[in-house]
């Protein structure tokens, strides 16, 4: 059966968006389909999927999300490369509000809530760009991540998915953070579930470099979440007064984040939806 597709990016953080409002036509949107779907040689290609659903169709599916029906009409179900379910993505979070107002389904003009299994994430527009408001971010203990016979210590920050953050003297792809093609090592007991390791270079004041290893996927050109994370461990070792932005440069492009002064973490950077069509996978 062919069903309709989009492809977008946010700093080149690509994902597949399936709309399927009433939750009929994927199903459980199965491993071995997000599997095909992200697949760059034989599939469309993407660091994961974007399904477009109604909260209240979601809750269907999954019971567990019945208690955001009344807060947000939209869910985005995102799913890893690797078919596993992910909390959530403050890059795919933009890219699916940039959809939703495209395709005219939520005002332009107005701050639009977006259901996900981290809670509810409002979105709203700002001159050619979008902003997300991800919520509180939470500051836990240190941990360590290791390539090869590399070892950083690294902030574990939470922010409504795991994050490790390590701090590093560079980023050169032939030093000692290499490539990133392989898994790189952490405490499995810390993070059960996976986490996605940031590595960051200082650039100037308020001002870093970033690459990132996302579980599920591996190394991508951006992690908005992740550009959070780094955000915050950099903000809390310079003490930096709140409401101050920080750039965050990645691979893929540039963001801008804040840490506001009501404990909120502000998300700003560009969406784009770059083709559409239909597809068997």
């Amino acid at each position: 059966m062919a069903y309709p597709f989009l492809k977008g990016h946010g700093t080149e953080n690509d994902f597949v968006i399936l709309p399927d409002h009433d939750g009929s036509i994927h199903g459980a949107l199965a491993d071995e389909r997000v599997i095909a779907l992200c697949d760059r040689r034989s599939g469309i290609g993407g660091d994961g999927v974007l399904r477009v659903i109604r909260t209240e169709s979601m809750a269907r599916i999954d019971a567990e999300q019945a208690a955001l029906v009344d807060h947000a009409e939209w869910f985005m179900d995102y799913r890893n490369s690797d078919g596993s379910i992910a909390e959530m993505c403050g890059n795919g979070v933009r890219v699916f509000v940039l959809h939703l107002i495209e395709a005219g389904l939520v005002p332009r003009d107005q701050p639009v809530p977006i259901a996900t299994r981290a809670g509810i994430k409002t979105v709203s527009v700002i001159g050619d760009e979008l902003v997300a408001d991800l919520g509180t971010p939470i500051l836990l203990d240190s941990s360590a991540v290791s390539i090869g016979d590399w070892t950083w210590s690294a902030r574990h920050v939470d922010m409504g998915n795991p994050h490790a953050v390590a701090f590093v003297d560079s980023l050169d792809p032939h030093g000692p953070v290499g490539p990133l093609l392989d898994e790189p090592h952490y405490d499995h007991e810390l993070y059960p579930h996976g986490v996605n390791i940031e590595f960051v270079r200082r650039v100037a004041d308020r001002h870093v470099q970033m690459r990132v290893h996302e579980r599920g996927s591996g190394e991508t050109q951006s992690c908005g979440t992740g550009a959070c994370a780094v955000m915050v461990a950099a903000a809390d070792a310079d003490r930096a007064p709140r409401d101050t932005p920080y750039t965050v440069d990645v691979p893929g492009g540039r963001l801008t984040i804040t840490w506001t002064s009501d404990d909120r973490v502000l998300l700003q950077g560009p969406a784009v939806i770059v083709a559409s069509g239909t597809t068997t996978l």
